[in-house]
């Protein structure tokens, strides 16, 4: 099941090296081919790797040492220049596309059993009749009820060609003999626009997770039904947003800025620059924005920040992002694997470039989160290093910094209830998702004739339950993990992945926002006619 909400601030650099595979592209096409002639510094590792190969005392893996060598090699230069091996090339594909073959459910390995949670909406399996709750125990008669079969081999039964069929059995509650379904293989998205709902009579929201190659079409789409529902003003969430294509950043800042403002510019080793302006296209240009973001907000979010804020076009909310100004290329390099290496930098209208020094290594670099939290800049906007050699000023005079992130306009403080670490944990490690399903499981019948906002309104996490979340985690799966002090904050997890897995389409992003200090924050200005916008 895709997880759609804060990571753990503890697991920072893991999830900016998924920003890092998926971050600031500006052209994938490979054009290296003519770079590679012979030179006396290539031919050293080749002849090295063919010593080893051939005449070492024990037999090694090569290839491994070759992956070892570029990874060395790349170490040395920056942090977001990256290797991806053979094996990742395809899920990494797919997460940049938006998009993979499969039948379309989310599920929970249940007592041994492949349980789906829910489908997706009018992807294969809904449309072939099956339901959250439903037990899949063959596909295509390969039994795989009690199987010791990791996730990743599950999804390899059940994903294929697209257009091809799997016959699922299923046992459903209620039915005495197992149920039948076939199943044509379709075009899956991995969504990116994770909610777009209104907050009030004329404030819209939308969150998106990451700029992959559908992300524009998902956000044109969230912000023309949110437009059809009233809104004049919009609340883009770029939180824990850890990047993508630089051009769909630029498509998006493109639908609020006017004809002919720059979005950014990029400059090479050899002082290429390369600008972009926006276009007539844009359909919010008269509308009010309002963009959040924080310290896992890198890359084509901060794009999008800097755009805005150096045209003085919106607000900018929360805490300083990430801090990435540097722009990768994709480059194959023959066998399956690829390189995307760093090829130039970005700067924002004003001419700040964004990018924190890495001059203290990857690992200090990785680590800023941490150094972010000792400083107290999470909690307190003062304590937010600026240097005045790197200040810049926007043509109405509103003063702007470079050399670490995008310093927001609004500051809000991290929240310590609902951004603890250890309700964090819990969620990114399944355990929250995974209770709420068997919580379901006991009645989901009672859940039927609930519509999705009366849920929202009026549903509530007993203390009952949050002792039976205490017992499950103690017993089920044997943990000495103990959240008393946040159980509040627990109780708002619990129904919001209720929700997710009852209703989805932004259910769960809709409960969490009740109790969102920036959300809040949000609502409060746009209801200021004195904001910033």
């Amino acid at each position: 099941m895709n997880l759609k909400r804060k990571y753990l601030p503890l697991l920072l650099g893991a999830a900016i090296a998924i920003g890092i595979f998926i971050g600031g592209s500006l052209d994938f096409n490979d054009k290296s081919d003519s770079l590679f002639t012979s030179n006396s510094k290539k031919d050293k590792l080749n002849r090295l790797i063919d010593y080893i190969d051939h005449d070492y005392v024990e037999d090694v893996n090569t290839d491994s040492i070759v992956d070892v060598t570029v990874n060395g090699i790349l170490e040395n230069l920056d942090p977001h220049s990256v290797y991806i091996p053979k094996e990742d090339m395809q899920s990494v594909a797919e997460n940049m596309k938006g998009d993979f073959v499969g039948i379309g459910i989310s599920f929970y390995t249940f007592k041994d059993t492949i349980t789906v949670i829910r489908t997706i909406e009018n992807g294969p399996s809904e449309r072939a009749g099956l339901k959250g709750g439903d037990r899949i125990i063959t596909a295509d008669g390969d039994s795989l009820f009690g199987r010791d079969l990791s996730n990743g081999d599950l999804v390899k039964k059940l994903k294929g060609l697209k257009g091809t069929d799997v016959t699922l059995e299923v046992v459903r509650k209620g039915f005495d003999k197992p149920l039948k379904f076939k199943v044509k293989r379709g075009v899956i998205p991995i969504v990116s626009v994770d909610a777009a709902y209104m907050l009030t009579n004329n404030l819209g929201y939308i969150k998106i997770n990451r700029f992959a190659e559908s992300t524009y079409k998902e956000f044109k789409a969230a912000l023309t039904k949110l437009e059809k529902a009233g809104a004049t003003e919009i609340a883009l969430d770029l939180r824990d947003n850890p990047g993508g294509f630089l051009g769909v950043a630029e498509k998006i800042v493109d639908e609020f800025l006017e004809d002919d403002k720059l979005i950014l510019f990029t400059k090479n080793k050899r002082g290429k620059v390369e600008k972009s302006f926006a276009t007539s296209k844009g359909s919010f240009e008269d509308g009010k924005i309002f963009v959040l973001i924080d310290e896992n907000s890198a890359s084509a979010s901060e794009i999008v920040a800097g755009a805005l804020q150096d045209n003085d076009k919106g607000t900018i909310v929360g805490r300083r992002s990430y801090g990435k100004g540097l722009v990768q290329r994709e480059m194959q390099l023959g066998d399956g694997s690829a390189v995307r290496l760093t090829v130039s930098r970005y700067y924002t209208p004003t001419g700040r470039s964004i990018q924190r020094s890495y001059e203290n290594g990857n690992s200090s670099y990785f680590d800023d989160y941490y150094s972010r939290k000792v400083s107290g800049e999470l909690l307190d906007e003062e304590k937010i290093e600026i240097a005045d050699s790197l200040k810049f000023t926007t043509p109405k005079g509103k003063v702007v910094y470079g050399g670490g992130g995008i310093i927001p306009d609004v500051f809000v403080p991290l929240d310590e209830g609902m951004q603890n670490e250890t309700i964090t944990f819990l969620y990114r490690r399944g355990f929250i998702n995974n209770f709420a399903f068997e919580l379901l499981e006991k009645d989901r019948d009672a859940f039927k004739d609930i519509t999705k906002e009366d849920y929202l309104v009026n549903y509530e996490i007993t203390d009952e339950v949050i002792e039976e979340f205490q017992d499950f985690l103690n017993v089920k799966r044997k943990t000495n993990i103990v959240f008393v002090a946040y159980k509040e904050e627990a109780k708002l997890y619990i129904k919001a992945a209720i929700a997710d897995q009852l209703y989805g389409n932004g259910a769960f992003e809709e409960v969490l926002n009740l109790g969102d200090n920036m959300v809040n924050e949000v609502i409060n200005l746009s209801l200021n006619k004195d904001s910033l916008n």
